[in-house]
């Protein structure tokens, strides 16, 4: 049987660049030595595969890998990946057996949070790593910097836990107009620190910055800086866009083949409700994928599809399952007035590269009045995930197993 030329059986896909990842890490790691980089890679990579991202990330000279869930960090431990992984958050109690039986450090801000670790890591007869997070304006966790000198000293002394580190997180550190916030977080971090150095030996891994704070604050980098956003060459806020895409290479791409196409007469009416009408004699295709794989309603009529290297129109409301594009004018017979027409199996670029002329997730999120981590954060599991090397003409593909709908193009 000939494969299709796309990884599942439906001709929708997520494509990653591995090697984008690579040199997004490279760079970022030269910009912030001597700190060290820990790769975050929650959410499934923000959309990307974890488990794919955080090899390319360490063979890259990534440190650390970050992730939300516990759940998350036994996914990466199960992809055989033996890398110090921290969880951001301190973990329900219940999942402290899972730390400690699988070497996962943990965020502890609680004396509650310390004991359960603690009890775990004597147990497992292993400590708990422990990054102590304080909050110095977040307010989202971490404790409050009068009951950090208290919570280091029952981590310290606690049979079954390791001080590893000390962090905590910052606010605004992508709005270049709001200095003064992220000012005032780094010196309360700082008054922590001296705390922290006071009552005993000084947490090996010091960290504070996310990427924008990685990029914009030198003096945030201490020994580590956590880096999301910007490892996928993708910008922490509108402002940062234009650096972002100087120095990065957005790693992802969604394509889809066209599914169907047909004709419509002027003033006809496409999708639910009828709110988009043909201004002439149109040709519509119709590209396998919408609002279930994360092409939100809210696009609808305000995004552009690149096909045979042309942008065209999305017309219509965008469907669960399926948008419609205006692909040209369509002569009496039907077909393209001029130039050449677009054709069923004709793969279509909905996100990419905006070096290269084809829309870019910076795109969506302004359309959507939104951030780029929502854009590829909300792309749908059912969408295959396809990462590869280098140059992708003659690359074989190689298809997240989690996600694999068939088996992928020789």
């Amino acid at each position: 049987m000939t494969p299709t030329p796309w990884p599942g059986l439906r001709p929708a896909w997520v494509e990653v660049d591995l090697d984008a990842i690579v040199a997004n890490v490279r760079r970022l790691r030269d910009e912030v030595a001597p700190a060290r980089v820990m790769a975050v890679v929650k959410a499934d990579g923000y959309g990307h595969g974890a488990a794919a991202v955080a090899r390319a990330a360490l063979d890259a000279g990534a440190a650390w890998l970050g992730v939300a869930l516990v759940e998350e960090a036994l996914v990466l431990r199960a992809a055989g990946i033996a890398a110090p992984v921290l969880v951001l958050s301190e973990p329900h109690p219940g999942a402290a057996g899972a730390c400690a039986e699988h070497d996962v450090a943990v965020t502890v801000c609680t004396r509650a949070g310390a004991a359960a670790f603690a009890q775990a890591g004597r147990r497992a007869r292993r400590p708990v790593a422990a990054h102590v997070k304080v909050d110095t304006g977040m307010h989202r966790q971490g404790c409050a910097p009068a009951e950090l000198p208290g919570l280091l000293d029952a981590v310290r002394t606690a049979e079954g836990l390791a001080l590893d580190g000390l962090w905590t997180h910052l606010a605004v550190a992508d709005d270049p107009a709001q200095r003064a916030t992220t000012d005032a977080q780094l010196a309360a971090f700082r008054r922590a620190l001296e705390a922290a150095g006071a009552a005993g030996p000084r947490p090996r891994w010091r960290h504070a910055a996310n990427s924008a704070g990685a990029t914009l604050r030198g003096d945030a980098r201490f020994d580590l800086v956590r880096l999301g956003i910007e490892l996928y060459g993708l910008a922490p806020s509108p402002d940062l866009g234009a650096q972002v895409r100087e120095r990065l290479r957005p790693a992802l791409a969604l394509r889809a083949a066209v599914s169907a196409l047909r004709t419509v007469e002027a003033g006809e009416r496409v999708s639910y409700g009828h709110v988009w009408a043909a201004p002439r004699r149109t040709r519509i295709a119709t590209l396998p994928v919408g609002y279930a794989d994360g092409v939100r309603r809210g696009l609808s009529g305000r995004m552009r599809v690149c096909i045979g290297g042309r942008s065209w129109p999305q017309v219509g409301r965008v469907t669960m399952d399926q948008i419609m594009v205006d692909v040209g004018d369509a002569g009496q017979d039907g077909v393209a007035d001029a130039g050449p027409a677009v054709q069923v199996g004709e793969v279509a670029t909905l996100l990419g590269d905006p070096v290269r002329g084809e829309p870019g997730v910076g795109e969506w999120s302004a359309a959507l009045d939104t951030i780029d981590y929502e854009v590829t954060c909300g792309l749908s599991g059912r969408l295959p995930r396809v990462h590869y090397h280098g140059d992708q003409e003659g690359t074989r593909w190689v298809v997240a197993p989690e996600r694999a709908g068939t088996t992928p193009p020789a």
